[in-house]
Protein backbone atom coordinates (compact mmCIF):
# COMPACT_ATOMS: atom_id res chain seq x y z
CA UNK A 1 0.00 0.00 0.00
CA UNK A 2 1.39 3.45 -0.90
CA UNK A 3 2.64 5.69 1.88
CA UNK A 4 0.40 8.56 2.86
CA UNK A 5 1.92 12.02 2.59
CA UNK A 6 2.30 12.11 6.39
CA UNK A 7 4.06 8.72 6.40
CA UNK A 8 6.30 9.77 3.53
CA UNK A 9 7.35 12.97 5.31
CA UNK A 10 8.33 11.00 8.41
CA UNK A 11 10.15 8.29 6.46
CA UNK A 12 12.40 10.40 4.25
CA UNK A 13 13.76 12.38 7.18
CA UNK A 14 14.93 9.13 8.75
CA UNK A 15 17.16 8.31 5.78
CA UNK A 16 20.85 8.97 6.51
CA UNK A 17 21.64 9.39 2.79
CA UNK A 18 19.48 12.51 2.44
CA UNK A 19 20.90 15.78 3.81
CA UNK A 20 18.37 18.45 4.85
CA UNK A 21 18.89 22.11 5.66
CA UNK A 22 18.58 22.82 9.39
CA UNK A 23 15.76 24.82 10.92
CA UNK A 24 16.67 28.51 11.09
CA UNK A 25 17.95 29.96 14.32
CA UNK A 26 15.37 32.02 16.15
CA UNK A 27 16.21 35.67 16.72
CA UNK A 28 13.83 36.86 19.41
CA UNK A 29 12.99 40.57 19.30
CA UNK A 30 12.91 42.76 22.37
CA UNK A 31 9.21 42.65 23.11
CA UNK A 32 7.09 42.56 26.23
CA UNK A 33 4.05 40.30 26.23
CA UNK A 34 0.63 41.85 26.64
CA UNK A 35 -1.76 39.22 27.93
CA UNK A 36 -5.42 39.74 28.72
CA UNK A 37 -7.82 36.85 29.22
CA UNK A 38 -10.68 36.78 26.72
CA UNK A 39 -13.83 34.65 26.28
CA UNK A 40 -12.08 32.44 23.71
CA UNK A 41 -13.57 29.08 22.71
CA UNK A 42 -11.67 28.52 19.46
CA UNK A 43 -8.11 29.32 18.33
CA UNK A 44 -7.07 29.52 14.68
CA UNK A 45 -3.31 29.36 14.13
CA UNK A 46 -1.04 30.68 11.41
CA UNK A 47 1.54 27.99 10.59
CA UNK A 48 4.69 29.44 9.04
CA UNK A 49 6.20 32.17 11.16
CA UNK A 50 3.97 31.32 14.14
CA UNK A 51 3.99 27.57 14.82
CA UNK A 52 6.76 26.62 12.37
CA UNK A 53 9.96 28.53 11.74
CA UNK A 54 11.25 28.67 8.15
CA UNK A 55 13.76 31.03 6.52
CA UNK A 56 12.07 34.33 5.55
CA UNK A 57 9.08 33.32 7.68
CA UNK A 58 7.10 31.95 4.74
CA UNK A 59 7.17 29.18 2.12
CA UNK A 60 9.25 30.10 -0.91
CA UNK A 61 9.12 28.59 -4.40
CA UNK A 62 12.82 29.26 -5.02
CA UNK A 63 15.71 29.98 -2.69
CA UNK A 64 17.22 33.44 -2.84
CA UNK A 65 20.58 31.80 -3.57
CA UNK A 66 20.53 30.19 -7.00
CA UNK A 67 22.99 27.45 -6.12
CA UNK A 68 20.70 26.16 -3.36
CA UNK A 69 17.75 25.97 -5.74
CA UNK A 70 19.97 24.20 -8.28
CA UNK A 71 21.14 21.70 -5.66
CA UNK A 72 17.55 21.01 -4.61
CA UNK A 73 16.49 20.37 -8.20
CA UNK A 74 19.46 18.03 -8.72
CA UNK A 75 18.39 16.22 -5.56
CA UNK A 76 14.84 15.85 -6.92
CA UNK A 77 16.10 14.52 -10.25
CA UNK A 78 18.22 11.89 -8.51
CA UNK A 79 15.65 10.88 -5.87
CA UNK A 80 12.79 10.43 -8.34
CA UNK A 81 14.94 8.99 -11.16
CA UNK A 82 14.00 11.61 -13.73
CA UNK A 83 17.26 11.93 -15.65
CA UNK A 84 16.58 9.30 -18.30
CA UNK A 85 13.43 11.12 -19.43
CA UNK A 86 14.97 14.60 -19.48
CA UNK A 87 16.25 16.54 -22.46
CA UNK A 88 19.96 16.19 -23.18
CA UNK A 89 20.46 19.91 -23.60
CA UNK A 90 23.92 21.31 -22.81
CA UNK A 91 24.38 22.27 -19.18
CA UNK A 92 23.58 20.75 -15.81
CA UNK A 93 20.37 18.73 -15.45
CA UNK A 94 19.14 21.26 -12.88
CA UNK A 95 19.19 23.99 -15.54
CA UNK A 96 16.70 22.12 -17.70
CA UNK A 97 14.58 21.23 -14.67
CA UNK A 98 14.58 24.86 -13.56
CA UNK A 99 13.39 25.87 -17.01
CA UNK A 100 10.45 23.48 -16.67
CA UNK A 101 9.79 24.64 -13.11
CA UNK A 102 9.82 28.35 -13.93
CA UNK A 103 7.60 27.91 -16.97
CA UNK A 104 4.99 25.98 -14.95
CA UNK A 105 5.18 28.46 -12.06
CA UNK A 106 4.79 31.47 -14.36
CA UNK A 107 1.82 29.91 -16.14
CA UNK A 108 0.06 29.16 -12.86
CA UNK A 109 0.68 32.68 -11.59
CA UNK A 110 -0.84 34.13 -14.76
CA UNK A 111 -3.83 31.81 -15.07
CA UNK A 112 -4.52 30.51 -11.57
CA UNK A 113 -6.25 33.55 -10.06
CA UNK A 114 -9.78 32.95 -11.28
CA UNK A 115 -10.87 36.36 -10.05
CA UNK A 116 -9.28 35.94 -6.62
CA UNK A 117 -7.55 39.16 -5.53
CA UNK A 118 -4.82 37.27 -3.66
CA UNK A 119 -4.37 33.97 -5.54
CA UNK A 120 -2.26 31.09 -4.27
CA UNK A 121 -0.16 28.84 -6.50
CA UNK A 122 -0.50 25.14 -5.69
CA UNK A 123 3.03 23.79 -5.77
CA UNK A 124 1.91 20.24 -6.59
CA UNK A 125 0.50 21.56 -9.88
CA UNK A 126 4.01 22.67 -10.88
CA UNK A 127 5.27 19.12 -10.41
CA UNK A 128 2.18 17.67 -12.07
CA UNK A 129 3.04 19.69 -15.17
CA UNK A 130 6.69 18.59 -15.07
CA UNK A 131 5.93 14.89 -14.53
CA UNK A 132 3.41 14.87 -17.38
CA UNK A 133 6.03 16.36 -19.68
CA UNK A 134 8.50 13.68 -18.61
CA UNK A 135 5.89 10.97 -19.16
CA UNK A 136 5.86 11.95 -22.82
CA UNK A 137 9.41 10.59 -22.81
CA UNK A 138 8.47 7.30 -21.13
CA UNK A 139 8.95 8.45 -17.55
CA UNK A 140 7.37 6.15 -14.97
CA UNK A 141 7.17 6.03 -11.19
CA UNK A 142 6.42 3.34 -8.63
CA UNK A 143 2.70 3.68 -7.89
CA UNK A 144 2.94 0.94 -5.25
CA UNK A 145 5.29 3.18 -3.27
CA UNK A 146 4.03 6.65 -4.14
CA UNK A 147 0.36 6.18 -5.04
CA UNK A 148 -1.51 7.93 -7.84
CA UNK A 149 -0.04 10.77 -9.88
CA UNK A 150 -1.92 13.25 -7.69
CA UNK A 151 -0.34 11.72 -4.58
CA UNK A 152 3.08 11.42 -6.20
CA UNK A 153 3.43 15.09 -7.14
CA UNK A 154 2.55 16.17 -3.59
CA UNK A 155 5.45 14.07 -2.31
CA UNK A 156 7.80 15.59 -4.87
CA UNK A 157 6.59 19.05 -3.82
CA UNK A 158 7.39 18.38 -0.18
CA UNK A 159 10.78 16.87 -1.02
CA UNK A 160 11.72 19.95 -3.08
CA UNK A 161 10.55 22.54 -0.57
CA UNK A 162 12.15 20.70 2.35
CA UNK A 163 15.39 20.77 0.36
CA UNK A 164 15.44 24.57 0.03
CA UNK A 165 14.01 25.55 3.43
CA UNK A 166 14.76 24.02 6.79
CA UNK A 167 11.83 23.97 9.20
CA UNK A 168 11.29 23.51 12.92
CA UNK A 169 8.54 24.13 15.45
CA UNK A 170 8.90 27.21 17.60
CA UNK A 171 9.65 26.48 21.28
CA UNK A 172 6.54 25.58 23.21
CA UNK A 173 4.46 24.73 20.13
CA UNK A 174 3.68 21.20 21.33
CA UNK A 175 2.76 22.41 24.82
CA UNK A 176 0.52 25.19 23.53
CA UNK A 177 -1.37 22.93 21.13
CA UNK A 178 -1.81 19.99 23.49
CA UNK A 179 -2.71 22.04 26.57
CA UNK A 180 -5.34 24.04 24.68
CA UNK A 181 -6.82 20.77 23.47
CA UNK A 182 -6.76 19.47 27.04
CA UNK A 183 -8.81 22.47 28.13
CA UNK A 184 -11.41 21.67 25.49
CA UNK A 185 -10.57 24.66 23.29
CA UNK A 186 -11.33 24.02 19.60
CA UNK A 187 -8.37 24.66 17.31
CA UNK A 188 -7.88 25.17 13.61
CA UNK A 189 -5.39 26.32 11.01
CA UNK A 190 -5.96 29.60 9.19
CA UNK A 191 -2.77 29.78 7.24
CA UNK A 192 -0.89 30.33 4.03
CA UNK A 193 0.56 26.96 3.12
CA UNK A 194 0.78 24.12 0.65
CA UNK A 195 -0.51 20.57 0.25
CA UNK A 196 2.16 19.31 2.65
CA UNK A 197 1.81 21.99 5.34
CA UNK A 198 -0.21 19.90 7.80
CA UNK A 199 2.20 16.97 7.43
CA UNK A 200 5.19 19.26 7.89
CA UNK A 201 3.63 20.89 10.94
CA UNK A 202 3.00 17.49 12.50
CA UNK A 203 6.57 16.35 11.89
CA UNK A 204 8.04 19.55 13.34
CA UNK A 205 5.91 19.40 16.49
CA UNK A 206 6.82 15.72 16.94
CA UNK A 207 10.42 16.81 17.43
CA UNK A 208 9.15 18.29 20.71
CA UNK A 209 6.56 15.61 21.52
CA UNK A 210 6.94 12.26 19.68
CA UNK A 211 3.36 11.30 20.57
CA UNK A 212 1.80 14.37 18.97
CA UNK A 213 -0.94 13.70 16.42
CA UNK A 214 -2.19 16.73 14.54
CA UNK A 215 -5.61 15.37 13.67
CA UNK A 216 -6.29 14.67 17.36
CA UNK A 217 -5.71 18.35 18.14
CA UNK A 218 -6.71 20.06 14.88
CA UNK A 219 -9.01 17.83 12.81
CA UNK A 220 -8.71 18.08 9.00
CA UNK A 221 -12.11 19.77 8.80
CA UNK A 222 -10.65 22.68 10.82
CA UNK A 223 -7.57 23.13 8.63
CA UNK A 224 -7.93 26.13 6.33
CA UNK A 225 -4.81 26.30 4.15
CA UNK A 226 -4.31 28.73 1.28
CA UNK A 227 -3.41 26.13 -1.35
CA UNK A 228 -6.69 24.28 -0.74
CA UNK A 229 -8.69 27.51 -1.16
CA UNK A 230 -6.49 28.91 -3.97
CA UNK A 231 -6.28 32.17 -2.03
CA UNK A 232 -3.59 33.72 0.15
CA UNK A 233 -3.90 35.99 3.13
CA UNK A 234 -5.23 38.64 3.52
CA UNK A 235 -7.94 37.26 1.23
CA UNK A 236 -11.47 37.34 2.65
CA UNK A 237 -11.89 33.84 1.20
CA UNK A 238 -9.84 32.35 4.04
CA UNK A 239 -11.30 34.41 6.88
CA UNK A 240 -14.89 33.86 5.75
CA UNK A 241 -14.18 30.13 5.70
CA UNK A 242 -12.85 30.33 9.27
CA UNK A 243 -15.91 32.29 10.41
CA UNK A 244 -18.21 29.70 8.83
CA UNK A 245 -16.36 26.81 10.49
CA UNK A 246 -16.53 28.53 13.85
CA UNK A 247 -20.24 29.28 13.42
CA UNK A 248 -20.84 25.64 12.52
CA UNK A 249 -19.45 24.72 15.94
CA UNK A 250 -21.58 27.30 17.71
CA UNK A 251 -18.94 30.02 18.15
CA UNK A 252 -19.50 33.70 17.42
CA UNK A 253 -16.52 35.68 16.04
CA UNK A 254 -15.78 37.27 19.43
CA UNK A 255 -15.10 33.77 20.81
CA UNK A 256 -12.50 33.07 18.11
CA UNK A 257 -8.83 33.97 18.54
CA UNK A 258 -6.47 34.19 15.56
CA UNK A 259 -2.74 33.97 16.30
CA UNK A 260 -0.29 35.21 13.67
CA UNK A 261 2.92 37.18 13.21
CA UNK A 262 1.92 39.60 10.44
CA UNK A 263 -0.25 42.62 11.20
CA UNK A 264 -1.47 43.21 7.65
CA UNK A 265 -2.01 39.60 6.61
CA UNK A 266 -3.06 37.98 9.89
CA UNK A 267 -4.25 40.50 12.46
CA UNK A 268 -5.94 43.15 10.30
CA UNK A 269 -8.26 40.83 8.32
CA UNK A 270 -9.03 38.79 11.45
CA UNK A 271 -10.17 41.96 13.22
CA UNK A 272 -12.35 42.92 10.24
CA UNK A 273 -14.18 39.62 10.65
CA UNK A 274 -14.73 40.21 14.36
CA UNK A 275 -12.12 37.78 15.69
CA UNK A 276 -9.97 38.32 18.75
CA UNK A 277 -6.30 38.60 17.78
CA UNK A 278 -2.86 37.81 19.19
CA UNK A 279 0.40 38.87 17.56
CA UNK A 280 3.22 36.35 17.92
CA UNK A 281 6.40 38.36 18.43
CA UNK A 282 8.80 35.52 19.08
CA UNK A 283 11.06 35.83 16.05
CA UNK A 284 12.37 38.86 14.16
CA UNK A 285 12.35 36.88 10.92
CA UNK A 286 8.61 36.29 10.88
CA UNK A 287 7.38 39.32 12.83
CA UNK A 288 5.94 41.91 10.46
CA UNK A 289 4.84 44.90 12.50
CA UNK A 290 5.98 48.51 12.71
CA UNK A 291 5.44 50.98 15.50
CA UNK A 292 3.08 52.99 13.30
CA UNK A 293 1.05 49.91 12.45
CA UNK A 294 0.69 49.00 16.10
CA UNK A 295 -0.89 52.43 16.71
CA UNK A 296 -3.50 51.78 14.00
CA UNK A 297 -6.75 50.53 15.61
CA UNK A 298 -7.46 48.45 12.50
CA UNK A 299 -4.19 46.53 12.96
CA UNK A 300 -3.51 46.69 16.70
CA UNK A 301 -3.83 43.19 18.21
CA UNK A 302 -5.76 42.39 21.36
CA UNK A 303 -2.72 40.63 22.80
CA UNK A 304 0.98 40.19 22.14
CA UNK A 305 2.71 36.88 22.91
CA UNK A 306 6.44 36.27 22.85
CA UNK A 307 6.20 32.56 23.66
CA UNK A 308 3.51 30.25 22.30
CA UNK A 309 2.32 28.80 25.64
CA UNK A 310 1.31 32.34 26.62
CA UNK A 311 -1.75 31.81 24.40
CA UNK A 312 -3.08 29.72 27.29
CA UNK A 313 -3.21 32.91 29.39
CA UNK A 314 -5.54 34.49 26.84
CA UNK A 315 -8.23 31.84 27.32
CA UNK A 316 -10.58 32.48 30.24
Amino acid sequence: MPLTLEQYVEKIHDRPDLPWPPAPKIDAPKAKPSLTAMPVKCVFWTVYGTLVSVPTGDIQFEHEKDFITAAALEKVIKEFKMWNSMSRKPGAPSEYMRELFNKALSTLRLTGGGGEKFPEVQTERIWDDIVKKLQQKEYTFDAMQYGTLAEYVKKIAYFYHASIQGAGAYPGAADALTQLAGRGVAQGLLADGQCFTAAQLERCVRQQNPDFELRAVIPPAMQIVSSDRKARKPSDTLFKAAAELAAGRGFVPAQVLHVGSNLERDIGPAKRHGFRTALFAGDKTSLTATGEQLKDPALRPDALVTELPQVLDLVE
